[in-house]
């Protein structure tokens, strides 16, 4: 299966996703899911979910949070996982539960032909801060939405509102080069931290009535396995793995017990938790 139509513009995030990227998340699936439990707790919390609605879950990856909103939906209900992730979606299908009302579409959501008018909740957890026009993005997602659908998703807060991310990297810079420095607007996990930009794009995407609340969390890097699993955490997935990618033994090692250092600090039990803050966005359609 490949993508029938993408935006050129997302190519390299296409080729990310369905590389290092997409195969990262999905051998790590269960355990990224148990770290953003919370999250996503919140998230379908303040989007409210009602019993025969119908909803699109934007940047679904390997499904968690489509199945907690198709429970919320029930069977007279109808979820929608979409993502540009060959290798998460297959992983989506295969934990699907039996007899849920769901369906997966690998797909680029800036020029895929939504069903228009057939939609009352566009989703996100963390899945929209990747497009490379993300207002383009959001006018196409928008063209999905019923009259008075809405849309709810989560995006991070700056870096340093985020430790759970940038701590071990820090420790990390002590040993290796620095990642390529991006900018604010750069598709990221951090391309929404500003709550001017997300309000200039959804505005210009169509949306009304926009609002953003700040949620502060505790983050188990952990996942309740201890010190080990944490570190594991860190070296395996996101900025820090990266960082430490290719890099010569002895540097990974002298970086890695710097890491291990810095997180028995935070260790309370067999748990780790650290930082993290998003925005819960939420509007309206404004068509």
């Amino acid at each position: 299966m490949s993508l029938s139509a993408v935006d050129d513009r997302n190519a390299d995030q296409i080729a990310y996703w369905n590389g290092p990227g997409g195969h990262h998340w999905t051998d790590r699936q269960q355990l990224q899911d148990l770290v953003l439990g919370p999250v996503s707790a919140v998230l379908i919390n303040r989007a409210a979910p009602k019993a025969g609605e119908t909803a699109v879950d934007v940047g679904c990856g390997c499904g968690a949070t489509t199945f907690d909103l198709a429970k919320r939906v029930g069977p007279d209900g109808h979820v929608t996982g979409i993502d540009i992730s060959e290798p998460m979606l297959n992983r989506a299908r295969e934990l699907a539960p039996g007899g849920a009302s769901i369906d997966f579409i690998l797909a680029d959501a800036t020029v895929h032909p939504f069903r228009p008018a057939s939609t009352d909740l566009l989703f996100s957890r963390f899945g929209v801060m990747f497009f490379a026009t993300p207002a383009i993005s959001f006018a196409n997602m928008r063209k999905a939405l019923r009259p008075n659908g809405r849309l709810v998703f989560a995006c991070w807060r700056t870096p340093r509102d985020n430790p759970w991310m940038m701590l071990g990297l820090q420790q990390a810079y002590k040993h290796v080069p620095k990642l390529p420095e991006m900018k604010p607007e750069d598709p990221g996990p951090f391309a929404f931290a500003s709550e001017e930009r997300v309000h200039r794009i959804l505005s210009e995407a169509g949306f009304a009535r926009i609002e953003m609340e700040r949620v502060d969390l505790a983050l188990d890097i952990a996942t309740g396995r201890g010190l080990d699993a944490a570190l594991e955490s860190v070296l395996t997935i996101g900025p820090t793995s990266r960082a430490l990618e290719g890099q010569p033994p002895d540097k990974i090692a002298a970086a890695t017990q710097s890491i291990r250092d810095m997180l028995k600090d935070h260790l309370k039990g067999d748990t780790v938790p650290l930082g993290g803050s998003i925005w819960i966005v939420t509007a309206a359609n404004g068509g």
